[in-house]
């Protein structure tokens, strides 16, 4: 690795403007063979650790979870690296050109689809040679375009099973929802036939009752309004499933003196998802909300939030939430909302239900401190405290180490 490091070290110091466009083309095409071949290898390695359950070692899940957590990639990436991983197992026609450098995570994530076990359930029943065609795909992949491989891939699945069941439509449903810096949201997913024609048709109906004369929003904006108002209905229908004891609502948080100020206020408030808001934007959501008041000390903590009880109280609960954020283990994102408040000091043994002696922990890290894992918080760190995490033999689990290192 020390080697691999240093090379890269060296390329970083090439002036690409010193290269002839030739030069710079035939590197370029080196770069993606180099690129291809590190994610074979990092597919093998999270593969290896999956199996071996590697990520208890920091008392994470699995190896999707460690590296959300640890080396701060997204889930996304995450999960197509497992999927790959689990799935180069069956294909190893496909393994040895990754690793060559032959082809990349894109082509490899295609050509998986054949590898999944009621394709190789249906390919079995029909004697098709799973090999030949895998053979014949890879062939494809390293001379083709990526479309040329979707289509074949395609024609493939299709010619497998022309006369089965219909798939279930709820295995072809995927949502996502990506936070920006700055706030906004990108949504990105598949929904199959039946699925989304009923998301178009409520949003269609949300859309064509708000229209009035002079509107002159375009169709994107109109469905963009028609979906915040569709989630509107829901919330205030009061029927949403409860979130740890709490009904589903949008958080806030802004200080007193910024909610009774009328000036703009840029990112004087934050969302329950960590996201900026102005005051004014604040005082907006405010207009039909419930807003509930917390002291603060003067490291912006929460004080005065409650007596004494075994069961944590909806206000400690929410003096919790406010410091904490997310489950506080060692490289875990869970939302508040996933999350139980914790007696740092257990009850039975003194503890006392109190925002000093509570953090927030999802349920498998909750489990995890109570088998040996424990949590504590560093008073002698910034407003609002560092949390640290050791495992079972007294080590610290630490997760923003250099990802280099």
């Amino acid at each position: 690795m020390g080697e691999l490091q240093s090379a890269l070290d060296s390329l970083a110091g090439v002036d690409l403007d010193e290269l002839s466009d030739g030069v710079l083309l035939d590197q370029l095409r080196d770069l993606v063979v180099a690129a291809n071949r590190i994610s074979a290898q990092l597919t093998r390695m999270a593969r290896r650790a999956d199996v071996r359950s590697a990520p208890e070692h920091d008392g994470a899940k699995n190896v999707r979870t460690w590296l959300r957590g640890h080396a701060r990639v997204s889930g996304a990436f995450a999960g197509r690296i497992v999927a790959q991983g689990r799935a180069l197992e069956q294909l190893p026609a496909t393994e040895a050109a990754f690793a060559a450098g032959e082809m990349g995570a894109d082509q490899v994530e295609v050509i998986a689809q054949i590898a999944k076990p009621a394709h190789l359930e249906l390919a079995a029943a029909q004697g098709i040679d799973v090999g030949a065609v895998e053979a014949a795909l890879v062939e494809l992949a390293c001379r083709g375009t990526h479309r040329d491989l979707q289509r074949a891939v395609g024609e493939y699945l299709a010619k497998l099973d022309p006369d089965g069941p219909e798939p279930d439509p709820t295995e072809e449903r995927a949502l996502t929802l990506v936070q920006h810096p700055d706030g906004t949201w990108t949504i990105g997913g598949t929904l199959d036939a039946v699925g989304g024609q009923k998301i178009a048709t409520a949003l269609e109906s949300i859309a064509a009752a708000g229209r009035c004369a002079g509107d002159v929003r375009s169709r994107a904006q109109r469905g963009g309004d028609a979906l915040v108002q569709l989630a509107d209905l829901a919330l205030a229908s009061g029927q949403l499933p409860v979130l740890r004891t709490v009904k589903p609502h949008v958080i806030v948080t802004i200080d007193g003196r910024d909610l009774v100020d009328q000036a703009t206020g840029p990112a004087a408030a934050h969302t329950g998802t960590g996201a900026s808001l102005s005051a004014s934007r604040a005082r907006w959501i405010a207009c039909d909300s419930s807003v509930r008041l917390l002291r603060l000390d003067g490291n912006g903590l929460p004080t005065d939030v409650g007596r004494e009880q075994r069961v944590v109280p909806p206000h400690i609960r929410a003096a919790v939430e406010l410091r904490d954020e997310h489950c506080v283990f060692a490289g875990c994102e869970a939302p508040r909302w996933f999350c139980d408040v914790h007696h740092l000091v257990e009850w039975a043994h003194g503890g006392q239900t109190s925002l000093d002696n509570a953090a927030l922990l999802c349920e498998r890290h909750h489990t995890k401190v109570h088998h040996g894992f424990r949590v504590e918080r560093d008073d002698g760190a910034p407003p609002g405290s560092r949390w640290r995490t050791y495992r079972p033999d007294g080590t610290e689990i630490l997760v923003h180490p250099p990802l280099h290192a």
